[in-house]
């Protein structure tokens, strides 16, 4: 299979007060993204943030459907994206050295990138159901083509274009 390049589709950023840029994750409408001391909701349209949650955040942020989850230091916190209150924090599986985090299949997937692995975790109980080998950095999708991307210390959040499969040249005819 050819390999093919993401396309860089728009940048967003920087943004005042902002120095990192920590997770990322959507929620259908808005792009939700950690800074150290806060989330932030960006329009992916407009391209401006709508809205900000005095939560702190330093690694991966996901959504759930109905929440918020966000790593903070050593633990994972359940947040109402309308009010902002911690409902619920479980241990998080890297004791701090987590990096990324997302939601499927009724459960949390945290990155721990100094172990190079992939931790499923009960939402509930913080419990690790298994462990995956792989190192993983922050990155969320809209469910569709694009691809948001934390960018780190730039303080910026790029999106990219999924790359879909090189296209197959068609069979050759037998002669």
């Amino acid at each position: 299979m050819k390999r093919t390049e993401a396309r860089i589709l728009r940048e967003y950023g920087p943004f005042p007060g902002v120095d990192t840029v920590a997770g990322v994750a959507f929620d259908g409408s808005h792009l939700w993204f950690a800074s150290g001391d806060r989330l932030s909701a960006l329009d992916p349209e407009a391209g401006e943030i709508t809205g900000t949650l005095a939560v702190a955040g330093d690694a991966g942020t996901a959504f759930d459907g109905r929440h918020l989850w966000q790593i903070a230091e050593a633990e994972i916190r359940k947040i109402d994206p309308a009010t902002g209150a911690v409902l619920a924090t479980i241990p998080a599986p890297a004791g701090g050295g987590d990096s990324g985090l997302a939601w499927a299949e009724g459960a949390l997937w945290v990155g721990d990138y100094r172990g190079r692995r992939i931790h499923q975790v009960d939402p509930e109980s913080g419990a690790v159901l298994r462990t995956i080998g792989s190192g993983v950095s922050g990155l969320e999708s809209d469910g569709a083509d694009r691809l948001f991307c934390g960018g780190g210390d730039a303080g910026r959040i790029r999106v990219v274009r999924r790359p879909g499969p090189a296209a197959t040249p068609p069979p050759r005819p037998r002669g």
